[in-house]
C-alpha cells in the first residue's frame, strides 16, 4: 500500500492509463505525487512559483517518458529523479551568474555543530536554503540531501570537484550564519 492509500495494483493501472494518455489517470498521478514532488522542487528553487513552474515541466516529462519507467525503481523515486534532473536543468543556466570559489580559495571555517538544525522547523530551514546564492543551493541539497558525491555533482554541472566541495563548504559556512543569527534574534525575544 502506498502512503496516499493507493494499492499498488492500482499503481499499475495508473501507469498503463498515463501510457496510455488518459487525462484523468495523468490528473490521479499529479495528485498523488506533486505535493511530495513539490517539497523536493523547492529545494532548489529560489520562491514558491519557480518551484512550481519546475514542477509542471517535471510532470509534462513524466507523462511524456512514462512508458520507459521500467519499474526497476519504484514510482516515487523515478519522478524525483525526473523533478531533480529538471530543477538542476533550470538552474543550470543561473549557475554561470553567481561566482564559484574554489576550495584552495577557501579560508578557515568553524566547527561545524550537528545540533542546531533540530532547533528549527522545516519551513524555516527551507527558506534559509532558498535564500543560499543558486550555485550553493544547488551544491548543497544535491550532496547533503540527495546523497550525490563530489565527483558525480561536478560531472552533472561541468564544474571540477574542488569547486563543487568549496561551494558545499561556503553553502554550510552560510547556513550556520543564518542559524547563528535566527538563534540571536529569538533569543533577544525572549530576554
Amino acid at each position: 500500500m502506498l502512503s496516499s492509500g493507493i494499492a499498488m495494483h492500482n499503481e499499475n493501472e495508473l501507469i498503463n492509463g498515463c501510457i496510455k494518455g488518459e487525462r484523468k489517470a495523468q490528473r490521479q498521478l499529479y495528485e498523488l505525487y506533486s505535493h511530495k514532488m513539490l517539497a523536493v522542487s523547492l529545494r532548489y528553487a529560489k520562491s514558491q512559483p519557480e518551484a512550481e513552474d519546475i514542477i509542471q515541466e517535471a510532470f509534462i516529462k513524466v507523462f511524456k517518458n512514462i512508458e520507459s519507467f521500467r519499474k526497476e525503481a519504484k514510482l516515487y523515486t523515478w519522478i524525483k529523479r525526473i523533478v531533480v534532473n529538471t530543477a538542476l536543468n533550470y538552474q543550470r543556466s543561473k549557475l554561470y551568474l553567481y561566482p564559484m570559489v574554489d576550495v584552495t580559495e577557501m579560508h578557515d571555517m568553524k566547527e561545524e555543530r550537528e545540533d542546531i538544525l533540530g532547533r528549527f522547523q522545516m519551513e524555516e530551514m527551507l527558506a534559509m536554503i532558498q535564500e543560499l546564492p543558486t550555485g550553493c543551493q544547488v551544491i548543497f541539497n544535491l550532496f547533503a540531501i540527495e546523497g550525490y558525491q563530489h565527483d558525480e555533482i561536478a560531472k552533472e554541472l561541468n564544474i571540477n570537484v574542488g569547486t563543487s566541495k568549496s561551494q558545499y563548504a561556503r553553502a554550510k559556512m552560510l547556513l550556520r550564519n543564518r542559524i547563528e543569527n535566527a538563534e540571536k534574534e529569538r533569543y533577544e525575544k525572549f530576554k
